[in-house]
């Protein structure tokens, strides 16, 4: 059992940065494999970012590749989610999540992930 707590959310301007953070607790941090995930008002969820449980594997989703860095430190128990350029679009409530499973991959399916923490509000105003 991990818990997941995220913080950094805010409001930015268009163009601007946040840096996301998501705190698990637990001493088997290391052994998962950690996701950024974000829902926008009116919309399902979907996929923003993924590590394996090592950090020397990534991936993004298509909207934020080359904007989004996703980054962990498994000796402070947590992952982050470097966010520059940001646009309109990327207002969303963005969400941590853990899986247990496929440990050395980069799932991008929302059904994998075990553990969800409880979401930060990001909005990037016009």
């Amino acid at each position: 059992q991990v818990e997941l707590v995220e913080s950094g959310g805010g409001l930015v301007q268009a163009g601007g940065s946040l840096r996301l953070s998501c705190a698990a607790s637990g001493r088997t941090f290391s052994y998962y494999a950690m996701a950024w995930f974000r829902q926008a008002a009116g919309k399902e969820r979907e996929f923003v970012a993924t590590i394996n449980r090592s950090g020397g594997s990534t991936r993004y989703a298509d909207s934020v590749k080359g904007r989004f860095t996703i980054s962990r430190d498994n000796t402070k128990n947590t992952v982050y989610l470097q966010m520059n350029s940001l646009k309109p679009e990327d207002t969303a409530v963005y969400y941590c999540a853990a899986d247990r499973t496929n440990t050395m991959s980069t799932m991008t399916q929302e059904r994998v992930y075990d553990y969800w923490g409880q979401g930060t509000q990001v909005t990037v105003s016009s």
